[in-house]
């Protein structure tokens, strides 16, 4: 979501709050928010507080405009919609990534204000992601995130091969090494759970196609859980791989060519496939419409 600062001439000694209202328009509920989450800054780059009175010549907000690349979702109903997202794109802007594509561009542009991430995957992850479009649906939804009250189902291409259903039962915690964004298994860490069934094997790439089933929604769950057991998944720039190469990769130091001969694919080849769940008494029933081998 592209995020683009604009400046605005003040009046001095006038409250923000009545500034920005009165003179520049701004809906109270938004300027709200964007006080809130430190949106409206003086000269100094300094974030503005709600009451406090306009000292500086130019104030500057922060605001985004969504923009739309033709994703439409694959279900779509009053209250929400489904889209399955490709590979590639983040569902959010970070802090440090605010001029990019997201799909939160799209749910904006589509669904405006109200629309929202029920719940989010990583951007190298595809598959379907579940959003609300009104704060009835929002409140619903989220609430049945949080009390797991879902079946969420992945699936993956592994290296090596696995023959039975496994439990792997790993607490997770944030990795202690160079990259921050990286979690590990440690028994110090948080509670996690992960099903993995094997669905076919490919001999000749010593490569097994499984299905993930997440218990638990720690960061990286699927991803740490499978290298930890000697079975990271195929094209994973992050796990499996050596630190440097991780770090060169979020640095965007990595060529293409270099991450297929390192990972083994052009993607990290894991795919959130499978979504049911049930709202005002209807049972839904969601598959991805993306072939994860493409």
């Amino acid at each position: 979501m592209p995020y683009i600062k604009k400046e605005f001439k003040t009046i001095k000694g006038k409250k923000i709050e009545e500034f920005l209202t009165q003179d520049i328009l701004i809906d109270s509920k938004l300027l709200l928010s964007l006080l809130e989450k430190g949106k409206i800054t003086d000269e100094n780059n300094t974030r503005l507080q709600k009451n406090q009175l306009i000292k500086s010549e130019y104030i500057y907000i922060t605001i985004f405009i969504a923009i739309t690349k033709g994703l439409k979702p694959i279900f779509d109903s009053f209250h929400f919609a489904i889209f399955d997202k490709p590979s590639g794109i983040m569902v959010h802007p970070s802090s440090h990534q605010l001029n990019i594509y997201t799909l939160l561009d799209e749910i904006k542009y589509q669904f405006g204000e109200k629309g929202s991430l029920v719940h989010r995957i990583d951007a190298e992850t595809s598959g379907l992601v579940l959003v609300s479009k009104n704060a009835f649906s929002d409140m619903i939804l989220k609430n049945m995130f949080e009390e797991k009250l879902y079946i969420k189902k992945y699936q993956a291409l592994v290296d090596g091969e696995i023959k039975e259903e496994l439990i792997i039962n790993s607490p997770i915690t944030n990795d202690t090494g160079l990259i921050k964004l990286k979690m590990k298994t440690d028994l110090k860490g948080k509670e996690s759970t992960t099903i993995i069934k094997p669905i076919s094997y490919n001999k000749e790439k010593n490569q097994t196609l499984v299905e993930a089933i997440p218990q638990t929604g720690r960061q990286h769950q699927i991803r740490v859980h499978l290298n930890s057991i000697g079975h990271k998944i195929v094209g994973d720039p992050l796990y499996g791989v050596s630190e440097s190469f991780a770090n060169d990769f979020l640095n965007n130091k990595i060529s293409q060519e270099k991450r297929e001969e390192i990972t083994k694919a052009k993607r990290l080849v894991l795919q959130a496939n499978y979504l049911e769940f049930e709202f005002l008494d209807t049972k839904y029933m969601i598959c991805s419409k993306q072939n994860l081998m493409d």
